[in-house]
């Protein structure tokens, strides 16, 4: 299957929230490509103030071991979350330095619970963690 998932799902409106002016610059350009249904915002996530369930899914791939406070962008993340978070995390140590967690399943399981998911769904592939957390009403 070709095509990104804005292409698949043209009605689907997706934001985005980045800390790197560059990632911004350069999603920002996407948006303006034609990509009319992304919507960039440059933010923490660990100050992200939206109000709670604002988005159906939320997304933290292959971020979540960069951000110094885990915990915290995890609770952002669960209470901007109507139904879903989904996380992607290297599974296994290695040498890229700005890595500062190796999120396990153990530690992504405490994380979630703390933040008031019960309900985890993990996979893996190819050195990285995959977690599907639901919100308790969706349990």
């Amino acid at each position: 299957m070709e095509g990104l998932a804005l292409d698949l799902f043209a009605q689907l409106a997706l934001t985005t929230v980045e800390l790197l002016p560059q990632r911004v610059e350069f999603l920002q350009t996407a948006a303006l490509g034609g990509l009319d249904n992304l919507h960039v915002r440059q933010a923490d996530i660990c100050q992200l103030r939206d109000p709670e369930s604002s988005y159906d899914v939320v997304t933290l791939l292959e971020v979540l071991e960069h951000i110094p406070d885990a915990a915290e962008a995890v609770r952002r993340a669960v209470r901007a979350a109507r139904r879903y978070v989904v996380v992607t995390v290297p599974s296994r140590p290695d040498d890229n330095p700005e890595h500062i967690h190796l999120l396990t399943r153990e530690k992504l399981t405490a994380l979630f619970a703390d933040a008031g998911c019960s309900r985890l769904r993990f996979d893996g592939v190819n050195g990285h963690l995959i977690l599907m957390a639901a919100k308790e009403n969706n349990a």
